[in-house]
C-alpha cells in the first residue's frame, strides 16, 4: 500500500444518519426491503466507504416513521434514539422491524413532519470529520405545515414550524440563526415523488440529492444496494 493509499484510507467519518421513512400502506415493498436489510446495513456502508478509501469512525442510526395526523394521530409519528452500531445493531434491528404499513386516509402524508423532526435530531458536535445525514423514504406528497387538518390532531407537537419557509430556514440557508445543522456536515437524501414538497426541496435547498420515485409503487425501484451506494457517495 502506499502512502497515498494509507492517506486515502485514514479518512474516517463520524456518521449520523436518520432514517424517515413512510409507513403508510402502499410503503409495504421498501418496508420490507428495509427490514431485511437491517442486519447487513452497516457492513454494507462500511464496506462502500472503504471501497471509496474511506473508514467510519463511529455510526449511529436513528429510526422516524411516519403516517398522517388526519387519519392515525396515534402513531402518525414515531421516533428511535440514535443507536451507535455494531454495539446497538440488534435494538436497530428490533426498531426497523417493528414498523408495519398501515393506514394513509388521503394521498398526503405527514413527511414534512418527520423531517421536522429529523433537523431537530441530537447531532454529535464534537468528533472530527462529522456527517449528518437524513434520507427520506415515501412515495407521496407530503401536507402543507400548518395545514389545520394535521395541526388539529390532539398529537400534533408544538414544536413543529409553521411553513416550509420556516422549515427552510431550520435547515439553514444564507445567514439563517435559525438553522438545527451544521451547514458543512449537512446531507438531505430525499426518495419521493416528483410532487409538493419534494421537488420545492431539491430545488431549493443546498447538500440535497433528490431521487424520484413513482407515486404508489411503494419505491420499488430502488434497491437497498443502490440506497447505500447513494449514502456513501453523499458523505
Amino acid at each position: 500500500m502506499t502512502i497515498q493509499d494509507r492517506q486515502r484510507t485514514n479518512l474516517e467519518y463520524a456518521v449520523d444518519i436518520v432514517l424517515c421513512i413512510d409507513t403508510t400502506g402502499s410503503m409495504g415493498p421498501i418496508l420490507d426491503n428495509v427490514k431485511h436489510s437491517a442486519l447487513s446495513f452497516p457492513g454494507r456502508l462500511a464496506q462502500e466507504m472503504a471501497d471509496k478509501g474511506r473508514g467510519i469512525s463511529r455510526l449511529r442510526l436513528k429510526v422516524i416513521a411516519f403516517r398522517d395526523f388526519g387519519d392515525r394521530a396515534d402513531d402518525a409519528l414515531t421516533e428511535s434514539g440514535f443507536m451507535t452500531v455494531p454495539g446497538e445493531l440488534a435494538e436497530f434491528e428490533r426498531s426497523v422491524r417493528a414498523l408495519v404499513p398501515r393506514g394513509g386516509g388521503d394521498a398526503p402524508e405527514s413527511g414534512l413532519e418527520a423531517l421536522a423532526l429529523a433537523l431537530a435530531s441530537d447531532w454529535e458536535t464534537g468528533l472530527d470529520r462529522r456527517r449528518h445525514v437524513v434520507v427520506v423514504f415515501t412515495d407521496a406528497p407530503a401536507h402543507r405545515l400548518g395545514d389545520p387538518r394535521q395541526t388539529g390532531a390532539r398529537t400534533y407537537p408544538a414544536s413543529m414550524p409553521s411553513s416550509l419557509d420556516a422549515l427552510f430556514s431550520q435547515w439553514g440557508h444564507g445567514q439563517s440563526q435559525a438553522a438545527l445543522m451544521e451547514n458543512s456536515s449537512k446531507r438531505l437524501l430525499l426518495f419521493a415523488p416528483e410532487e409538493y414538497p419534494w421537488t420545492d426541496i431539491a430545488d431549493d435547498w443546498n447538500n440535497t440529492l433528490f431521487f424520484p420515485s413513482t407515486a404508489g409503487e411503494g419505491l420499488e425501484e430502488w434497491e437497498m444496494d443502490e440506497i447505500i451506494a447513494t449514502i456513501a457517495n453523499s458523505l
